[in-house]
């Protein structure tokens, strides 16, 4: 009797459940997304006839409103179209929509335009570019990085960035930059990497976020070009990109090494938290140098916050440290922002 009297509490909970979850559910814009769509369908049949043709739509972070409508170009396959649009409002990125679109296609349509230079650039050198930053840059590339490689590999790519800020022209921001950066991925992650559909648009499915997590989702190297007047040093240099975890514990192994040599000098000194750059040893893959900071006194709290103090320190890939430390001072300027000595 007892279990028949719960039946129908049961129900109504579960009606009211379920009445939840639809609600919840048309909250976080799964009817929007469908009406958005259309609406940018309505807006390109309108401006681009048989010129776009929209491949998908996804809701944009709730709180934002609208949704973000991809279209494929017709005459162009690697072109991706991108229009944010709020139907509700009647507005696109806040925008009047005609024209909005209009830039979108623009945009779209230049964007694949310079990857292309981009592209055949790496492809004269023999350089596969297997997927592009959520901009559009850096190039992610495959190369097998050793002791026995690394100078020729990043000689190589040089000259495919030489090429590339050739190709660009004098007047192009990446001429007028002062570095170019390109990610040097193993075969062996590459080759396990998530592809995506041949019939996507290129500029689509090369800066797929799903594409770049199955990249950087283990350690890999960014090879940096500095560039002077449009000119390219093609020597380039290159240092490690580790996952979160791998970072913390090299970060952790070469602290606690400084710390134990430092404490001979400064017995009471404190770590920074500062998160260093570092860059391979040129040659070696094997041994990396960087900046640690530190304070001989702990400041408020115990902790070192706007050290003046650094260690400059080469370790192997574990972060143990394989020459001997050398401390420097004074390496804030007078604003109190860092300037840490080249190396």
């Amino acid at each position: 009797m007892a279990g028949s009297r719960r039946r129908p509490w049961r129900a109504a909970v579960t009606r009211v459940l379920a009445g939840s979850l639809v609600a919840l559910a048309g909250a976080c814009g799964v009817g929007t997304t469908e009406e958005d769509r259309r609406a940018a369908e309505e807006l390109a049949d309108k401006h681009f006839p048989g010129q776009i043709e929209a491949i998908g739509a996804r809701a944009l972070f709730p709180g934002t409103g609208g949704s973000e409508v991809t279209f494929a170009v017709a005459d162009d396959r690697d072109a991706v179209v991108r229009l944010r649009i709020n139907a509700d409002k009647g507005t696109c990125d806040s925008k009047e929509c005609a024209g909005a679109l209009t830039e979108a296609v623009a945009r779209g349509r230049a964007d694949a335009a310079a990857f292309r230079t981009l592209r055949d650039a790496f492809d004269a050198c023999g350089y596969e570019v297997i997927a592009l930053g959520p901009t559009g840059t850096p190039p992610y590339v495959v190369a097998e990085l050793t002791n026995a490689t690394v100078q020729r590999v990043l000689a190589d790519i040089g000259g495919c960035v030489r090429r590339w800020v050739t190709a660009s022209g004098a007047d192009s921001p990446l001429a007028k930059a002062k570095a170019s950066y390109v990610h040097v991925v193993s075969p062996a992650v590459a080759g396990k990497r998530d592809r995506g559909k041949d019939s996507w648009p290129t500029m689509m499915r090369l800066t797929r976020s799903d594409l770049l997590a199955s990249l950087t989702g283990h350690a890999y190297h960014s090879a940096s070009y500095d560039i002077g007047a449009g000119q390219v040093d093609t020597a380039g240099s290159a240092r490690v990109v580790r996952p979160f975890k791998e970072r913390e514990a090299f970060g952790e192994t070469v602290q606690d090494a400084v710390r134990e040599e430092l404490r001979a000098t400064y017995p009471n000194m404190v770590m920074s938290s500062y998160q260093w750059v570092w860059r391979l040893e040129p040659g070696r893959v094997d041994r990396q140098t960087g900046y640690v900071l530190f304070c001989p006194e702990p400041g408020e709290r115990g902790r070192c916050v706007n050290s003046d103090d650094a260690v400059l320190v080469t370790t192997d890939e574990r972060g143990n440290p394989v020459e001997k430390v050398r401390v420097v001072h004074d390496v804030r300027d007078g604003t109190g922002a860092l300037r840490l000595p080249p190396y």
